[in-house]
């Protein structure tokens, strides 16, 4: 152990503990929420959040699928608006995420966005996303692009998710479904595949240590500080 670190707390540092990263993993299944960021009659990003649920629920998971539609503009309404209440309950409920947008003017839609921003970063000391995994995927009209993906992978990371590695850009979304707006057979379909099967993975591995995974030295020395203020006042 290295104790030469002079701009460290060291009463604050911790080892990881292997222990706590071995815990059990527990035997319900799954809980993942999909978003979706269109409202258009057909929409190619709910199209392609409801193929990722029957094959999240084809890899055990338990899937809900929130409906934007009549959601308000972020600071338009109460938190209290049902509404915002159903989406941050499903949040709060969710052990990961997937969030499926189409690009528009080179990013995410509003639509998608509004959503990401009604849940918020923080209630009080609770941190509702930190420690969720996510997964991220797009539709295009064109070309293939990972501008909306991009978008909402800084989006992840500022809400303190876990978002895994694989993601899906599906190019040309009109040509990849069906009349009956099942997704056809295509490399786009397997990566799809390939994204689902990963965040399951990811959600067994990481949602029992996730208090563990999340907990920071930073942190931990704040909390300390206000205690002692506190005490003082």
């Amino acid at each position: 152990m290295n104790t030469d670190l002079p701009a460290a707390d060291l009463d604050h540092l911790r080892m990881p503990d292997l222990e706590a990263l071995r815990r059990p993993f527990s035997t319900h299944k799954p809980r993942i929420l999909i978003l979706y960021g269109s409202l258009r009659q057909v929409s190619y990003s709910r199209l392609l959040a409801m193929e990722t649920k029957r094959l999240l629920e084809h890899f055990g998971a338990e899937v809900k699928v929130f409906d934007p539609s009549g959601l308000p503009l972020p600071d338009d309404a109460p938190v209290s608006h049902p509404k915002v209440q159903e989406l941050r309950d499903l949040s709060e409920w969710s052990e990961g995420q997937v969030w499926v947008s189409p690009e528009r003017h080179g990013t995410l839609t509003g639509i998608m966005k509004a959503q990401i921003d009604w849940i918020p970063l923080s209630i009080g000391a609770v941190r509702p996303t930190q420690g969720k995994t996510l997964a991220v995927m797009q539709v295009s009209g064109g070309s293939q692009s990972f501008n909306a993906i991009n978008a909402m992978r800084l989006l992840g990371r500022w809400m303190r998710m876990i978002t895994i590695p694989n993601q899906s850009s599906v190019a040309k979304a009109y040509q990849e479904f069906d009349a009956d707006g099942r997704m056809k057979p295509s490399a786009y379909y397997e990566r799809v595949v390939d994204v689902c099967e990963e965040l399951v993975k990811f959600t067994y591995l990481t949602r029992d240590i996730s208090d563990h995974l999340t907990d920071r030295y930073s942190e931990r020395k704040e909390k300390a500080v206000k205690a002692v203020n506190l005490k003082a006042m």
